[in-house]
């Protein structure tokens, strides 16, 4: 686990300047796990007491709809923080189901330790202010691109950014995540493969 450790610790250093002390100290917070394909970590009515990172693999968060179709919220990779911030912060049971796409390996925050570590070294409220910001910066840009963009343009945009994840997500979800029917994905795959 020590790999992970100097992996998520270079993902912090782009943003803040931890002495060594404080990132012994995160370190020593945080909790790996190992997940199986299709395994869950959180569910819907369960409270979130994790924040989630991913350290390899594929997560996915999504809500399941009355119709009981799966509606797919966000793909988190290598290098993604994840979990339900609303339920972590309001200890309300969650609307969202995560699961694992692929086997995945990830460091879990509890939210007590999460509040120690933001209490005793601030510097990491600014690494976590930003990861925030760039979250919601991402979320606004998804729904405008859903208003404002073809759904082949948010196909390519799609694999732009997760360019690995159509080898293992199966295409259902990714036409969730696009807001389009799986039918009307395969018609725009074939159409750029033609």
């Amino acid at each position: 686990m020590e790999a992970h450790n100097q992996e998520i610790l270079f993902h912090i250093r782009k943003n803040i300047k931890p002495t060594p002390e404080e990132e012994r100290f995160f370190i020593s917070l945080l909790n790996p796990a190992k997940l199986k394909q299709g395994e869950f970590i959180e569910k819907t009515g369960e409270v979130t007491y994790n924040f989630i990172h991913v350290t390899s693999g594929c997560l996915m968060t999504y809500y399941t709809d009355k119709e009981g179709n799966d509606q797919v919220i966000q793909f988190a990779t290598a290098g993604w923080w994840t979990g339900d911030l609303h339920s972590l912060t309001t200890q309300q049971p969650s609307i969202y189901t995560t699961r694992a796409l692929a086997d995945s390996e990830i460091l879990q925050l509890p939210k007590v330790r999460m509040e120690e570590l933001l209490d005793r070294y601030p510097i990491f409220e600014r690494y976590f202010r930003i990861m925030f910001q760039n979250s919601l910066v991402t979320h606004q840009k998804r729904i405008i691109e859903a208003f404002s963009v073809t759904a082949e343009a948010r196909y390519h945009n799609f694999q732009k950014r997760y360019p690995h994840l159509e080898q293992f997500v199966p295409l259902k979800y990714i036409a969730s995540y696009l807001g389009i029917t799986p039918e009307f994905l395969s018609k725009i795959r074939r159409k750029k493969t033609a």
